[in-house]
């Protein structure tokens, strides 16, 4: 091993039926430093990760960890924790049934008895170094996303491990949150723990780690010190290509405008809903992209789910097209001609075990009801269709969507949605977790809709990317709206002072 090496990954190959995941991958963490592994969805990342920690088994390649003789072979998550080895998952699997402190210390009680005592007391110690807000005997599913993601990262730590790896960590987790945990890595940094860090935030990347490892197509790119890769070169590593400015993804679109508007394609009046939204205003017009926005537990995605009928609603009234309707469910919204895309794609989104191809009719099925089923050359048609319009990477439409990258099932959930041909469609965090290719992709296609006449609400943690597609944002805070901005206060600091202020800037 390289002197300073705490794990090294060398000539790693993994295949799935018709897909090259992995090949000839090296990869090496030393003690004491945060390292970044970057790549769009599909690059490979996960899969490097999960025969890292024995969810799969390698077809080829060695491992060596500091402390073995020869290569260690990793066959299952228990053979990687007993190497030394935790890791944090993007989505949580923790059991929200059980206690915070029962989470923390599952599998990790030794024969018939268990000290809860011990337990309890050790957890809340934990708890309270890492400044969580959680009680150990609190049920977890109690919690906030974002504690719960806390809470598996305290089990982690207190594993003492060798390496841990953080799996897009901050994802539900606010400005505060994300300082806490980044406190955390580097006082973990300062003892000797190796980080391996998975992110598609590029600004808490250069914030801090120290190397960046690149993979693109299941292959290695390249590994690179932090201070001699610029960002605009690590994008460009990624993707394969050199990428354009960001900020100019509306290319020569025209701005749209307040004089653009017609009568509502919908309006909503004094609605609020049983996950207790304040009763608010909205309306959306024809060709229009506007947005939530607002910091974590705001009430952005209670707002649209209350719209859409995923919540109930208390009050208020909602009109479509000039004509009251009412929306007790979501297949009411569906019927009139709403989309919704839901902010957890895994709970809400994909049925995992169904094909591509069942996933992208599921909507149109639904609608048309499930004792009139398409035919299979219609939905193969169907499937075919927007997986070669929306460049899903996916060996057929057979393949199971839990196989695929984040990213390409949230193309498959956009897919399912496009195909009911939408009036108005809602898309909650499209782009969260999935890389910065992926995600400009996305931004255009909302853009392209929008140019084509479709209303679109666009919800993101993102502000940069809220300004790049919307032209015009509704500004909540504690659950209520604060206000709205367009025209020339549609700018970061207008929409930090309208969140702080809970008044629109003037």
């Amino acid at each position: 091993m390289q002197e300073g090496a705490v794990l090294e990954m060398r000539g790693i190959c993994k295949y799935f039926p018709g897909v090259r995941a992995l090949q000839d991958v090296d990869f090496t963490l030393r003690e004491g430093e945060i390292h970044a592994l970057m790549g769009e969805n599909g690059a490979g990342k996960s899969t490097l990760i999960k025969v890292l920690t024995g969810v799969h088994v390698k077809d080829g390649g060695e491992i060596f960890l500091k402390g073995t003789e020869g290569p260690v072979h990793i066959k299952s998550p228990q053979d990687a924790q007993n190497a030394g080895i935790s890791t944090v998952y993007q989505e949580i699997t923790l059991c929200p049934n059980l206690t915070v402190a029962e989470n923390m210390f599952i599998g990790r009680t030794k024969g018939g008895f268990t000290n809860w005592r011990y337990i309890n007391k050790r957890a809340g110690e934990i708890l309270r170094s890492l400044e969580i807000p959680a009680a150990p005997t609190q049920q977890l599913g109690s919690c906030s996303i974002a504690v719960q993601q806390m809470v598996a990262i305290a089990r982690a730590v207190d594993m003492e491990c060798k390496v841990l790896i953080l799996d897009e960590p901050t994802s539900s987790l606010d400005e505060q949150e994300v300082a806490k945990l980044f406190k955390l890595m580097l006082d973990l940094k300062a003892k000797g723990v190796g980080i391996i860090f998975v992110t598609h935030f590029l600004e808490q990347v250069y914030e801090v780690c120290d190397r960046i490892t690149v993979l693109r197509d299941g292959g290695l790119v390249g590994e690179y010190v932090i201070e001699d890769l610029p960002r605009v070169q690590l994008v460009a590593k990624m993707l394969g290509k050199e990428l354009d400015d960001l900020a100019d993804i509306k290319g020569d679109q025209p701005a749209y405008t307040e004089e653009d508007r017609g009568e509502p394609v919908l309006e909503a009046h004094q609605l609020a809903s049983t996950a207790g939204i304040k009763p608010f205003d909205f309306a959306i017009y024809k060709g229009e992209v506007n947005g939530f926005t607002g910091l974590l537990g705001s009430g952005r995605s209670e707002c649209v789910r209350a719209i859409f009928g995923a919540d109930r609603t208390t009050g208020g009234t909602v009109r479509m097209d000039g004509k009251e309707v009412r929306i007790r469910k979501p297949l009411d919204a569906m019927k009139l001609g709403i989309g919704y895309l839901p902010e957890d794609r895994k709970q809400d989104g994909i049925v995992g075990d169904l094909s591509v191809r069942e996933n992208i009719i599921l909507a149109l099925q639904v609608m048309k009801g499930f004792f009139h089923p398409f035919s299979r050359a219609q939905a193969e048609a169907f499937a075919d269709e927007y997986i070669k319009l929306l460049e899903i990477k996916t060996a057929s439409s057979d393949t199971p969507i839990k196989s695929l990258s984040g990213g390409n099932q949230q193309k498959v959930i956009l897919a399912r949605w496009l195909l009911t041909n939408p009036k108005y469609l809602i898309l909650d965090e499209p782009t969260r977790g999935i890389d910065i290719g992926t995600k400009i992709e996305i931004q255009k296609l909302v853009l392209k809709l929008a140019a084509e006449g479709k209303s679109v609400t666009f919800i993101s943690s993102e502000i940069d990317e809220m300004l790049r597609t919307c032209s015009r944002l509704i500004v909540m805070r504690d659950r209520k709206v604060v206000g709205e901005l367009g025209g020339s206060d549609l700018a970061q600091d207008k929409i930090m002072q309208t969140i702080a202020g809970g008044e629109s800037a003037s």
